[in-house]
């Protein structure tokens, strides 16, 4: 069984889908953009402020379900432009703490929205290095 996950703290979009879905021990959070919450306003122009906000919504999300960055296990990353790989590296890297999540990063045209960044978390425990 699954449930989803609708958090009024995260941006809201007229779209048709759910922040997350809970499945098991696991909590599937839809991609997020690097969106002020409340205004729902791009933040930054760089690809560097919106990977932070960005990496802040899914924070949001998670919190509603009692979990933080820590649970995620795997990442899904898309980048408008291959020119700031580079940028966003450095940002993902100050965010996650070690070990990383496995991780995909693809280049997709999205206009103004640099970095889409979906998770998927595991609730009963965090990352550890074996």
């Amino acid at each position: 069984m699954s449930k989803a996950i609708h958090v009024p703290e995260a941006p809201q979009f007229s779209l048709p889908f759910s922040h997350a879905v809970r499945a098991g021990d696991f909590v599937y959070v839809s991609g997020q953009v690097g969106v002020d919450p409340v205004t729902c306003q791009i933040v930054g122009q760089t690809i560097e402020e919106q990977t932070r906000q960005c990496l802040r919504n899914l924070e949001i999300i998670l919190e509603a379900e009692g979990l933080t960055l820590d649970h995620v296990i795997k990442s899904n990353a898309f980048v408008s432009r291959p020119e700031d790989f580079p940028g966003y590296n450095k940002t993902y890297s100050e965010v996650f703490t070690k070990p990383y999540p496995a991780r995909t990063t693809a280049p997709v045209a999205m206009g103004a929205y640099l970095v889409e960044i979906d998770v998927i978390a595991y609730s009963q425990a965090k990352r550890t290095i074996d």
